[in-house]
């Protein structure tokens, strides 16, 4: 979205779209048979990559953050990840033994992400994800022909809102935790037959909530993914939940100049679990104890040093915690890179002395308010450019802090190359015979000088 569109037509707009997501989320049971049952009991409709990063600001890579973009503005990012593995099925055999086959070896995704600021509370967010690169067998060990995998496939794209319930006050001496919910709906639009997504649409509601103490932070998100299940060779992916928690710290003094990360999650499967087996009559199933959850753990480090925080990078790695068997949507390992630019200058206080950025006149120093100046320092003039009015678009104004906001240069009544806030005689011109103080050799002064 624009940023100058007004907040009252954002409602009508994103009713619409989800009112055609859910249209796309129910297309009609005998078209996604068809597309996604590759063979019997194997089924493609399975979206490989279950990370499913929110726009707008976050401090961890798979934990939900609670910072909303300020209204009127528009945050975007991408975050790009590789994966080992994703999707490793065993084909039986007649003797037992059978072997696991890789439909999916490798993969590079890039989820391409925009979030608007509704109200301080309100945020629409966007997500289209996309496989840049992959290799592995496909169904094609089941199916033998005709279900090869593509070097590149198309997601389902993720659109929903994020409300903030319990916002964050850098102001507030009390409060040092924050709480907000999301409802995020994944619609079918990927490739079928490429693992890139579900059968049909997912909704998935979930509510995060934000933790600081001095330099450490934490987060934790709680949620589910209520889809139809689908099953590949006895592991069945249907409504999962999802939790994710993660705890971090600022290396640096500057707040959010530079952190590290550590964060765990995991997506425990409701739907039964199956084994498969081959018979005289081909492959058959029967239920069985074990549990599905793709459980990962990541080290990241993130640095935003532009932008009072709102642009940051991040990058992190990690792999499977073995808490099932699971081979379906659990990577042997993750990469993870992603760039966010999320203003929300209002909600950050980056030398952490409880006086916010947008009113502090030292931001990099701690002081007591209302200045936010620690004492014997001069406050920094707080000039606000952006939302100042040009008066003299064709003259380029001096921004030294001395009527720096009306876009004009500074007065020189007399035209003597001396400002006039410097010059002790702003109608005589200096003739720069002595001390350049505006006067000519022998004028005494006849005005005060303005620094102020």
């Amino acid at each position: 979205m624009r940023d100058n569109v007004p907040p009252m037509l954002v409602r009508p707009r994103s009713l619409a779209l989800a009112i055609l997501a859910t249209g796309l989320a129910f297309p009609t049971a005998a078209h996604a048979n068809d597309v996604c049952q590759a063979a019997p009991l194997v089924s493609t409709c399975i979206n490989a990559d279950n990370l499913w990063p929110h726009a707008g600001a976050a401090r961890f890579v798979g934990v939900g953050g609670t910072e909303l973009v300020d209204p009127g503005r528009l945050g975007f990012g991408i975050v790009a990840d590789y994966l080992s593995r994703p999707v490793v099925f065993h084909v039986p055999s007649p003797g037992g033994s059978g072997s696991d086959q890789y439909a999916i070896d490798n993969q590079v995704n890039g989820n391409f992400l925009w979030s608007y600021g509704v109200t301080r509370r309100l945020e629409l967010d966007l997500g289209v994800p996309i496989t840049f690169g992959q290799t592995g067998v496909g169904a094609e060990p089941i199916t033998g022909s005709g279900q090869h995998l593509q070097e590149t496939a198309v997601r389902d794209l993720r659109f929903g809102a994020a409300y903030a319930i319990v916002p964050r006050q850098p102001a507030d001496t009390v409060r040092v935790w924050s709480l907000t919910a999301r409802f995020e709906v994944s619609a079918p639009t990927g490739d079928r037959t490429q693992f890139a997504g579900d059968r049909a649409g997912v909704f998935s509601p979930s509510i995060s909530a934000d933790y600081r103490r001095g330099r450490w932070f934490a987060g934790i998100e709680v949620g589910a993914r209520i889809r139809p299940a689908d099953q590949l060779l006895g592991a069945d992916v249907g409504t999962q939940g999802v939790v994710g928690i993660g705890i971090g710290y600022d290396i640096l003094k500057r707040y959010e100049l530079l952190s590290v990360m550590l964060e765990a999650r995991t997506l425990p499967t409701f739907a039964t679990q199956y084994v498969a087996a081959q018979s005289t009559t081909g492959i058959t199933e029967s239920s069985a104890s074990s549990f599905l959850a793709p459980t990962e753990w990541m080290l990241s480090v993130r640095t935003a040093p532009l932008g009072a925080g709102s642009f940051a990078v991040t990058a992190g790695g990690g792999g499977a915690i073995p808490l099932t068997s699971a081979e379906v949507t659990e990577p042997r390992f993750r990469f993870v890179v992603g760039v966010r630019y999320a203003p929300s200058e209002g909600d950050r206080d980056r030398d952490r002395d409880r006086v916010p950025d947008t009113r502090d006149q030292c931001p990099d120093d701690p002081g007591p308010p209302p200045t936010g100046c620690p004492e014997g320092m001069t406050p920094m003039p707080r000039l606000d450019l952006m939302h100042a009015s040009d008066k003299c678009k064709a003259d380029p104004d001096t921004v030294d802090g001395f009527k720096a906001d009306d876009g004009c240069p500074d007065e020189d009544q007399d035209k003597d190359g001396i400002p006039d806030r410097y010059d002790l005689c702003p109608l005589i011109p200096d003739d720069l015979a002595g001390l350049p103080d505006g006067c000519p050799e022998g004028q005494a002064p006849t005005a005060a000088p303005s620094k102020k």
